[in-house]
């Protein structure tokens, strides 16, 4: 048999190797034959610590330990026990191994350590320091004396330290990591974010530095470059769901919205049961415009956690964004349930019940929302947009909701100065506000006027509200001076911005629309102010100077009707810009069908249960006749069956409606070419829709009405010549339009010479439109620099 020094010798080859079976093997033959020999405990103790036997394993080396008191045994046994977190054990280990051994270096660092892990951060300085004494070089000593450094807020000696460390070991990636997060302390973020790429060079898989290089590059606002890097730590560490998360709200931040919706998809899947996941998995499809992505998505969510309001709440705005307000009334309702005193369930139930035509229902929730959270701006936009297409609402109603929004957004504004102003003959520098400069009515009015506005009269600067863009977008940068963002910039910055631009008249064209910046214009960042185009009665803001118009929207009759002086163009107040997509007028439908179609192109959100009865009544006294109805909404089956079953209510056969949901612009405007007349809404009428009726041919039957709103097509079909087509009430509205129903030839004249009729008229002179608005700039800025020089 050999010798136990040669087994001994094999066993620790072995063991070393990582053949452990055979080691210990070896160490129960040396054992056999003599039960106290140290070595052969000790080592067999390690080897079970490594195989997950520590509680034998610890047996073993304390039995070394009393065969033979070794510095070096309390030394691994201090180490395993730190291994274990029994730091008492531990500390009592290494001292033993330094008390036998005071030169031991090893130990004096382990101690160190061990200390630090305590608490005890100035006993393990000392100990760290006489590491380094007995090991001038010692890199791990210098990397516990960093760590020490570091616990006592010590940072500026930490960085020697952990500098000391790497200058020793160069290849030392903790010592990396941890010189960065003494510099990240400091405040040295290059110096952080260098260390930090040092340390993930040598070790790639130390998903703790990916994490915090990744975060210091966030704070500088390097979102892209922080997302690689989180990506990075995402796919060596796929278990961890909160660094998906973490991921996925970064990417939402750059509008990556569909590599948001993947690293949550991993989230959820770790965390099947988390309700909260599958809450922003759904706002990341809805983002990326999947919807029925994210409907799946919310509905899980409601499953998980059926009293949570926020995913009720998130599946009716989800349900509403696809028209389907019948199904998003039961979820907005059990929101409202959960949390009937939270504002924002009210209003989104009032957006479900704005849909679904209860307009009195709508507003009451509106005012509820307002009535528990005043300073939620979107309750006091929703409300006032409804007041205003309200019919039973009387106009003082709404004019004294507008002025207690306009009250409240003047109390949070600290309100601007402005230097006396002086006829100096200089260029007037005016701005407009707006989140629809794109395919938008806003949009399309407003391009062919700034064609021939834009003739270097006066600076234009505009301030975008909204991210998308699109063709219309395009070249209407090119009529503008400046062309700056509004999006996500806070009340105060923006306002800022537009006094540094020295607007002298700020215009706002979204009033109480989505997009606007009402609150920015209650600061009074310039000092004449105006609301043209995107709205249709009040702001509320006595901030604001004018409303712009025309006679028939802002009849001197409704003036009581306006916190705003009234500002009336000679024309209309709008003007069409006829549509690029060059689309013939076709001859009338009706000569081919043998029938009459009326038709409607627009928001279904217009069509309430009197319109239905009107149009219905038409319909009943028209033999034949077809109704074709035209709207994005429909292109939903649910909202197809609600509609004809409101028909079918009246007594009209489904057979009778013809219902298409949106398409490409050239398509839409081609559909026009199988209806014979349009029939206009009310109270709320359509604006950019009767125009583009006009120009294709197809004339419109209007109801006149006693507000702004109302009156938007009787402006665009006096300024076409067709004041004719204006009823004064629903009776002579069913009349005129059955009448023109039974006269094809006039239909058809009319129709041949329809879009001739209109180019000729004021509202398609886009030359004289800019001159009257010029005109009316100047004549705004004459009067404020009069009324400040009296």
């Amino acid at each position: 048999m050999h010798d136990i020094p040669s087994l001994l010798n094999a066993a620790l080859t072995h063991h070393q190797a990582g053949r452990l079976a055979a080691a210990q093997a070896l160490y129960d033959a040396i054992l056999q034959t003599e039960p106290a020999q140290s070595d052969a405990l000790h080592f067999s103790g390690l080897l079970a610590c490594q195989t997950n036997r520590a509680d034998a394993g610890i047996a073993l080396m304390r039995a070394s330990i009393a065969a033979n008191p070794n510095a070096v045994y309390y030394n691994n046994l201090g180490n395993v026990l730190l291994g274990r977190r029994q730091l008492g054990e531990a500390i009592e280990g290494y001292r033993h191994a330094v008390n036998l051994r005071p030169d031991y270096a090893e130990a004096h660092n382990n101690l160190g350590n061990a200390l630090r892990e305590a608490g005890d951060a100035n006993a393990s300085m000392m100990s760290c320091a006489t590491a380094i004494e007995l090991r001038p070089g010692y890199a791990e000593a210098y990397n516990n004396l960093g760590n020490a450094l570091r616990d006592l807020g010590d940072l500026g000696n930490a960085v020697l330290a952990y500098q000391k460390a790497v200058s020793f070991r160069p290849d030392y990636a903790d010592a990396f990591g941890n010189l960065a997060r003494a510099e990240a302390g400091r405040g040295n973020a290059d110096a952080s974010i260098n260390a930090f790429r040092h340390a993930l060079a040598l070790d790639p898989n130390r998903v703790d530095n990916h994490d915090s290089l990744a975060k210091l590059l966030h704070a500088r606002g390097e979102i892209d470059a922080a997302i690689d890097v989180l990506q990075q730590a995402a796919q060596r560490a796929p278990a961890d769901a909160a660094r998906h998360r973490m991921l996925a709200q970064w990417l939402g931040s750059r509008q990556r919205w569909d590599e948001a919706a993947h690293a949550l998809t991993s989230a959820v899947e770790r965390a099947p049961n988390d309700a909260s996941g599958y809450l922003e998995l759904g706002d990341a499809y809805q983002h990326a415009d999947k919807l029925d992505a994210a409907i799946l998505c919310y509905r899980t969510a409601t499953e998980l956690a059926p009293r949570d309001a926020s995913a009720h709440h998130r599946l009716a705005v989800a349900l509403l964004k696809q028209r389907r307000a019948d199904e998003a009334l039961k979820s907005a309702q059990m929101a409202v349930l959960l949390e009937p005193h939270s504002a924002v369930p009210h209003v989104n139930l009032g957006d479900v019940l704005s849909m679904l035509g209860d307009a009195d229902g709508a507003i009451a929730s509106y005012r509820r929302g307002i009535v528990l959270d005043g300073e939620m701006e979107l309750a006091h936009n929703r409300l006032l947009f409804n007041l205003a297409t309200h019919a039973p609402t009387p106009p003082a109603v709404t004019l004294a909701t507008a002025r207690e929004f306009g009250a409240r957004m003047a109390a949070r504004a600290r309100r601007c100065e402005h230097p006396a102003p002086h006829h100096d003959g200089r260029k007037l520098r005016i701005g407009f506000v707006s989140g629809d400069l794109q395919l938008h009515p806003v949009g399309i009015f407003i391009e062919s006027v700034m064609e021939h506005f834009a003739d270097g009269s006066f600076d234009l600067i505009a301030y975008s509200t909204r991210a998308s863009e699109d063709d219309i977008t395009a070249r209407l940068k090119q009529r503008f001076t400046a062309w700056r963002s509004h999006v996500n910039v806070p009340d105060e910055q923006a306002v800022q911005m537009i006094l540094d631009d020295r607007i002298d008249i700020l215009v706002d064209l979204s009033g109480h629309t989505v997009h606007n910046r009402l609150p920015v214009f209650a600061w009074k960042p310039a000092p004449v102010q105006v609301s043209w185009l995107g709205y249709f009665g009040t702001t509320g803001l006595a901030e604001m100077d004018y409303v712009l118009g025309d006679p028939h929207v802002l009849p001197v009759a409704e003036e009581s009707h306006y916190v705003e002086k009234t500002w009336r163009l000679p024309d209309s107040y709008l003007c069409f810009t006829p549509p690029k997509d060059d689309v013939a007028v076709g001859p009338l439908p009706m000569t081919r069908n043998g029938h009459v179609t009326f038709g409607y192109f627009g928001k279904l959100v217009k069509i309430t249960p009197n319109v239905i009865a009107a149009w219905s009544r038409l319909l009943h006294g028209v033999p034949g006749a077809k109704l074709m109805m035209k709207s994005h909404e429909l292109g939903a089956a649910h909202a197809c069956r609600s509609t004809t079953a409101q028909f079918a209510a009246k007594g009209i056969d489904a057979s009778r409606l013809i219902l298409e949901g949106g398409s490409p612009r050239h398509e839409y405007l081609d559909a026009y070419n199988r209806v014979d007349i349009m029939l206009s809404p009310f109270p709320y009428p359509g604006g950019t829709t009767t125009a583009e009726a006009l120009w294709m041919g197809t004339p419109v039957v209007a109801l006149e009405g006693d507000r702004f709103v109302t009156h938007i097509c009787e402006s665009v079909l006096n300024e076409a010549g067709l004041a004719r087509w204006i009823a004064r009430d629903e009776d002579e509205y069913i009349a005129l339009a059955s009448a023109w129903a039974a006269q094809p030839e006039r239909l058809a004249a009319l129709r041949e010479g329809l879009r001739a009729q209109m180019l000729a008229s004021p509202l398609c002179d886009a030359r004289r439109f800019a001159t009257n608005l010029k005109a009316a700039f100047d004549g705004m800025w004459t009067q404020y620099v009069d009324s400040h020089a009296a």
